[in-house]
């Protein structure tokens, strides 16, 4: 799907629905947590930020703005996210210090950085199946990461082990393997060659304003538009969707780790 803009015409059969408008950021991440982290990662004052799986690269602009000596490099492999990033630093005011690549992440050489961000998109810097990809990734952000920098983890985790019934609600073949609960989680990190300044996971309602943001334009839209040629395929996406959320709701966390390599 395509961030076009919306006709509403009956004729206007080739319109598609909007893409995550209402989303400020990808992931469960409220204002007054990323301006938290903002605060923190900024303190060493980074010169040189990278950005994993950036998306749109919200939370980088952000650190940007708010520590005017660095520049920063987001890698991903979706065009129209960057192309939004690349909007958004142009407003900003930030697009002479920011360039938003479209390329995979695994093996890159886009490193060392200062501060290196990785929020949900681990599965960028590996190949290997989950759970076995985080070990992976978290050798690859010592790889890149400079030896008195920072990186930011945004790592999914089991709140509590799920039920066979919650699991079969979930993505296809979800399995009580696809992720570690968070003690093992932060011990993957101390072998990897890091210590943990900070740990902190999303809560319930950065999880909601999230999942409902994710469809909330869609939903408007398709009921706006019931006869559409794209309505039943949309449809079902939502449905399927929101019913793998009321399975993953309170049993799938998102941790937020401030690491700091170990020497």
């Amino acid at each position: 799907m395509t961030d076009t803009e919306i006709n509403t015409a009956p004729e206007a059969t080739t319109s598609h629905p909007p893409r995550l408008t209402r989303l400020t950021f990808h992931g469960p991440l409220s204002e007054a947590r990323a301006h938290a982290l903002v605060e923190r990662l900024t303190r060493a004052e980074p010169t040189t930020v990278l950005d994993i799986g950036c998306g749109w690269g919200e939370l980088m602009l952000r650190t940007l703005a708010a520590a005017p000596g660095a520049t920063g490099v987001g890698v991903d492999v979706r065009a129209e996210d960057l192309a939004r990033g690349r909007r958004n630093a142009e407003d900003r005011g930030l697009a002479g210090r920011v360039e938003f690549v479209e390329e995979s992440a695994t093996g890159t050489s886009r490193g060392p950085a200062d501060l290196v961000l990785c929020v949900g998109a681990s599965q960028a810097l590996s190949t290997a199946p989950e759970p076995d990809h985080t070990v992976e990734a978290l050798r690859e952000l010592r790889r890149l990461v400079s030896d008195n920098g920072r990186v930011l983890l945004g790592e999914g985790f089991w709140q509590r082990t799920p039920t066979p019934a919650e699991l079969a609600g979930m993505w296809p073949g979800a399995q009580v393997s696809d992720h570690y609960d968070l003690a093992t989680l932060l011990d993957l990190v101390v072998a990897a060659g890091f210590r943990p300044e900070w740990t902190e996971t999303a809560n319930l309602d950065e999880w909601e304003e999230f999942e409902a943001a994710y469809q909330a334009d869609v939903e408007v839209w398709l009921a706006q538009h019931p006869g559409h040629p794209l309505a039943d395929e949309t449809r079902e996406r939502l449905d399927r969707h929101r019913a793998q959320w009321m399975s993953y709701r309170g049993v799938l966390g998102l941790a937020y780790l401030t690491l700091v390599p170990a020497l």
